[in-house]
């Protein structure tokens, strides 16, 4: 999950593409890769142990952001927060007030290869 400020994004709009396109291509060379990843993991000391740092890399589902429609996902973990107390705003009025999807959307589809 990523979030900015609704000024930096305003502010920075290159930089917001550049820093999600970099989350999701590093999300998508640990789903290609996982052992390239966990090498990287070890040798920036991350992690002591190799094949911990492969187990972790190989169970995490670094794909599901091809597959997951971001809105329903934060729709899904706001209603939780809302039902608990945690938050006072109504999941749909979050999502409409708070929420931009072009950068993503934008890179959706220039990482689609």
């Amino acid at each position: 999950m990523l979030s900015a400020r609704r000024d930096f994004i305003q502010a920075h709009p290159i930089a917001t593409k550049r820093i999600v396109r970099a989350f999701l291509k590093a999300a998508d060379i640990c789903a290609q890769d996982p052992e390239r990843a966990a090498r990287f993991m070890v040798a920036k000391q991350y992690e002591s142990s190799y094949p911990i740092a492969l187990d972790v890399v190989k169970s995490l589902p670094y794909h599901r952001w091809r597959e997951s429609n971001p809105e329903d996902t934060l729709r899904f973990h706001a209603l939780r927060l809302y039902q608990a107390g945690m938050i006072k705003t109504n999941p749909n009025k979050l999502i409409a007030q708070g929420t931009d999807w072009r950068v993503l959307n934008e890179l959706k589809k220039e990482l689609k290869a």
